[in-house]
């Protein structure tokens, strides 16, 4: 039980009690406290969810199902228009320019040079170390500027996604029938060693100007869902289970929320 849910539940009994004792009648009364956004975007009539530096598994393309995701939900719970245009390729964006520049900004040599692309840029990438080689791209106002020009200077919607299997092994409480010499039956709890798989998802939302290509807001998560090793749960919902837990904070980003709750009033 949330705190959320709990606080009215407890309201309710403790006013029950009062109402008991001294003959009064209880009702409770509807109200909405507003949560201001984190960010301005009061400047832009436009945004633009553009792409993702992804890795994990390839269970999932979490670069395209992200940005489809996220497009969805700002349609119908923003007030910007969402500009729909292919999804940019990040990873490739950013190996293709480490190749063309070198990582010391001049032309790559054979020395630097392997089949998993440029020294310290790998290209497949397992986890969050490798994933942060790639974050140069965010700090590149020209490459951003250049976008925003390109699509009249929206909000860019970037970031990174890290999807990765996980397991782990912990004792869990589960229920368990017992019948006693009569027959009689009873359910208990029983502690079991059991091992568990399962995902965890690593996002990190970027939000850019268009107009100047700088950075306005980043903000990261983690979140990670388990279940029993006999479970076979595929890895695309998995990754919407855990995207859902997510979107609510992502919205509050851009635009006011409002969380809605009871008060019980003694008249």
């Amino acid at each position: 039980m949330t705190a959320r849910v709990a606080l009215p539940i407890v309201s309710a009994v403790l006013a029950a009690g009062l109402a008991a004792g001294c003959g009064a009648s209880f009702y409770e009364v509807p109200i909405e406290t507003p949560l201001q956004a984190k960010l301005d975007v009061s400047a832009f009539s436009r945004v633009l969810v553009a792409g993702f530096v992804s890795g994990g598994t390839d269970d999932v393309d979490t670069n395209i199902e992200t940005v489809r995701l996220l497009r969805s939900q700002l349609r119908t719970r923003s007030k910007l228009r969402v500009i729909e245009a292919d999804v940019l390729p990040l990873a490739e964006i950013v190996r293709t320019h480490a190749t063309e520049t070198g990582e010391d900004g001049n032309a790559p040599t054979s020395s630097n040079e392997g089949p998993e692309g440029i020294e310290g840029l790998p290209e497949r990438i397992r986890d969050e170390k490798t994933l942060a080689s790639y974050e140069r791209i965010f700090a590149d106002v020209a490459y951003w500027k250049k976008l925003g020009e390109e699509f009249q200077n929206p909000l860019i919607v970037t970031g990174t996604i890290l999807f990765v299997p996980h397991q782990r092994n912990a004792i869990v409480t589960r229920e368990q029938e017992v019948f006693d010499q009569l027959g009689r039956r009873r359910v208990v709890p029983v502690r079991t060693y059991m091992e568990r798989k399962g995902y965890i998802l690593r996002p990190k939302f970027v939000f850019i100007d268009g107009r100047t290509g700088a950075t306005l807001y980043s903000e990261s998560f983690r979140e990670e869902v388990l279940y029993n090793a006999q479970t076979n749960t595929p890895a695309l919902s998995s990754y919407f289970e855990l995207m859902d837990r997510l979107v609510p904070t992502f919205l509050s980003t851009l635009s006011s929320q409002k969380i809605r709750g009871t008060r019980v009033l003694l008249k």
